[in-house]
């Protein structure tokens, strides 16, 4: 399992955040480091004050509108309808704010980023990848195949600016640590440092369980694997990753053990 990170809320030194937003005089940030700034507020009360292409990297993960119970911060039993209208104005400003050759992810259930993606051809977005995430959501469901991904949508505006190679271990059993694959007898000609990563992601570990979770960050949290690898895969230091959706935190954690700048809501 990955390593759990946590913010440094002590580092309050100054990140130039002022230039990336239109008027400053209408938003506060809750919190700032040397490698950038936090909002407590809606997003769509924040992303329209940023400049337009600005951002070299988007991570998205909304609420999946499956009813579940954020307080007074998030109503998560929308219609249908107003779920979509919703998702794309938040993506329209996304799409507005991103810069050429950034990238764009959107994590959440198939049902809603199918529609998501189509929207995100029509902001002329370019598609990458359908990334599926290999996990368990729910209990087998009757009359219906049992839910096992979530599905991360890769897009990018034009040809991206920043794509690096991961590489992933050769696949072992953990019952007896021998390779599960023979690779059709070309073993001896692959690269030491492992397989190149494939749009199937089995090794993201599940964060659900209380006994799992950081202590500090237990509402709505990622794995931190599955974040460093997006901002490893899609951005260099310094780069400026924006996330319109918190939770707990785990992208803020993951940039600034990276190196990134970031805008979080």
């Amino acid at each position: 399992m990955a390593k759990q990170l946590s913010l440094n809320f002590n580092n309050l030194s100054k990140f130039s955040w002022e230039k990336y937003f239109e008027d400053t005089q209408k938003i506060e940030p809750c919190f700032s480091s040397t490698q950038g700034i936090l909002f407590e507020a809606n997003c769509l009360k924040i992303l329209p004050n940023i400049k337009d292409e600005i951002a070299d990297v988007i991570f998205a993960d909304p609420p999946f509108n499956l009813g579940k119970d954020y307080g007074n911060k998030s109503n998560d039993s929308l219609a249908d309808k107003e779920y979509l209208n919703w998702c794309f104005a938040w993506i329209d400003e996304c799409c507005r704010i991103l810069k050429p050759g950034g990238s764009l992810f959107i994590y959440n259930l198939p049902k809603w980023n199918i529609l998501l993606g189509s929207h995100l051809i029509n902001c002329g977005l370019t598609f990458r990848h359908w990334i599926t995430i290999n996990l368990k959501v729910s209990m087998p469901i009757t009359g219906r195949l049992y839910p096992s991904h979530y599905s991360l949508l890769y897009y990018s505006k034009g040809k991206p600016k920043v794509f690096r190679k991961i590489r992933t271990p050769i696949e072992t059993c953990r019952h007896c640590g021998k390779e599960i694959k023979d690779y059709g007898g070309h073993r001896q000609a692959m690269n030491p440092l492992g397989v190149n990563l494939t749009d199937v992601w089995n090794d993201i570990p599940p964060v659900r369980h209380w006994k799992f979770k950081s202590k500090k960050r237990k509402t709505n949290q990622l794995s931190t694997k599955l974040l460093d690898r997006v901002v490893q895969m899609s951005s260099l230091p310094g780069d400026l990753i924006i996330d319109p959706f918190g939770g707990s935190g785990t992208t803020y954690a993951v940039c600034e053990a990276n190196s990134r700048n970031l805008i979080g809501v």
